[in-house]
């Protein structure tokens, strides 16, 4: 059966922690009824992220619902404008694209630092629960921002102000217009949620097929990339998180589970295998694309860990 989906759509944000490089890992651990019938009947992703999977198994297979979550209400914000009014976006990204480029390289990065401190001020009075308005230019601004900023990052301090700097690029694309009418027409009968990754519980129900992209845990202490948000996520939040995978698998549903393997770092590390035990562990090669060091960008491995035999 083929899909007739016919998404294009791919990650509209560079995103920390990005699992393009890990799609045809996590494709070949698919449940085998999915594998077989290229049907998804309800996909669950309680941390959305970049969307990376997401947009990769709507490309592939016939999704007839999905529900997104994040914790990160900038992310959940961009999503919602995209699905709702992509063109009044795309018109404003033209905007400011335009009065970007034909600046000098000096006057860029002025024009970098007023975007940031506008989208920084912005947060004091912002509405994230009723879309206006205001969200249209606010997603422009994130995109902007992640488009134009040092190595693509999106990184908040503890009071939720993007503080990543200017980063230098010659000529920036800063967005996709045709991905953008993709990302929305992926969007479509999919549902998009602002919560913690347990908001997920009430919609998770046997068979449905869920992933699960948390910020991955640190393998030391100055590679931490865990402020997608304000609040962090550290080894108690790992923790809670293995508990609701197993609350989850307790209904059936499908499972599956990326994050970094401990044993890069020290191969004593057990955290993931003693949380995970009575699953599946897969080790899969990856490489490491975000350190300031380029000679720590090699290779290492990270875990893929699912409920279901392959």
């Amino acid at each position: 059966m083929e899909n007739n989906n016919d998404s294009g759509a791919k990650p509209f944000l560079k995103w920390a922690g990005g699992k393009t490089q890990l799609l045809d890992e996590f494709d070949k651990r698919l449940p085998p009824e999915i594998k077989e019938s290229k049907v998804i009947k309800r996909y669950i992703e309680p941390f959305i992220g970049g969307g990376a999977m997401f947009f990769f198994l709507k490309r592939k297979y016939d999704i007839k619902e999905s529900f997104l979550f994040d914790i990160n209400p900038e992310l959940i914000i961009a999503y919602k404008v995209i699905q709702k009014d992509y063109k009044a976006l795309l018109d404003k990204l033209s905007e400011i694209k335009h009065k970007h480029l034909q600046k000098s390289e000096d006057k860029r990065k002025e024009h970098y630092y007023q975007i940031r401190d506008k989208y920084n001020k912005q947060i004091e009075n912002f509405n994230y629960t009723s879309f206006n308005g205001e969200w249209i230019e606010r997603v422009t601004y994130l995109i902007f921002l992640n488009k134009t900023c040092f190595n693509g990052l999106f990184r908040q301090n503890k009071k939720g102000g993007f503080n990543v700097p200017f980063g230098r690029y010659k000529n920036p694309s800063i967005y996709d217009e045709k991905n953008i009418i993709e990302v929305s027409n992926a969007l479509k009968n999919t549902e998009i949620f602002y919560g913690d990754f347990t908001t997920s519980s009430k919609y998770i129900q046997k068979y449905n097929f869920v992933y699960f992209d948390p910020p991955y845990r640190p393998l030391n202490r100055t590679s931490s990339f865990t402020n997608y948000s304000k609040d962090g996520f550290f080894d108690e939040d790992q923790i809670r998180l293995a508990q609701f995978y197993e609350e989850m698998d307790k209904r059936e549903a499908y499972l599956m589970l990326s994050n970094s393997d401990p044993k890069n770092k020290d191969i004593n590390d057990h955290f993931f295998d003693d949380l995970y035990k009575n699953y599946n562990i897969n080790r899969v090669p990856a490489k490491r694309h975000i350190n300031s060091n380029a000679s720590k960008r090699g290779e290492i491995s990270e875990l893929i860990i699912t409920n279901y035999i392959i």
